[in-house]
């Protein structure tokens, strides 16, 4: 189930957001979660199972939801979360196109997300 980021999980989230490539470096990792906990446009959302094994973090735009990050921790990879965690929001956002940025392009493409509700 995709929830909204609160502060409690702080912690949590930088651990899943560092598996990301760009976000290795500590003071990076920091910004980044600064630019989520004080940007209204910028929303990070966890994915919680039993516990929380996912990230997705987007920007959103007149029109679009733009996915900055995305992460699933290791040992859940391969089943299927990373996906999950699109269609979700592309749910929560149906009025908005959702598209990948540079690091969560191939990602994105991987999962045919296009496809998802397509009447065709």
């Amino acid at each position: 189930m995709l929830i909204r980021y609160k502060k409690a999980f702080e912690k949590i989230a930088m651990g899943l957001l560092s598996f990301m490539p760009n976000e290795k470096d500590l003071k990076k990792l920091q910004l980044t979660m600064k630019q989520y906990e004080t940007d209204d446009n910028w929303q990070l959302f966890l994915w919680k199972e039993d516990d929380v094994i996912g990230l997705v973090g987007v920007v959103i735009d007149d029109d679009m939801v733009e996915i900055q990050h995305i992460s699933v921790n290791p040992s859940h990879r391969h089943e299927g979360i990373g996906k999950n965690m699109l269609v979700a929001l592309k749910n929560i956002y149906e009025d908005k196109n959702l598209l990948p940025n540079e690091q969560t392009q191939s990602f994105f493409e991987k999962c045919d997300i296009q496809e998802e509700g397509s009447d065709e």
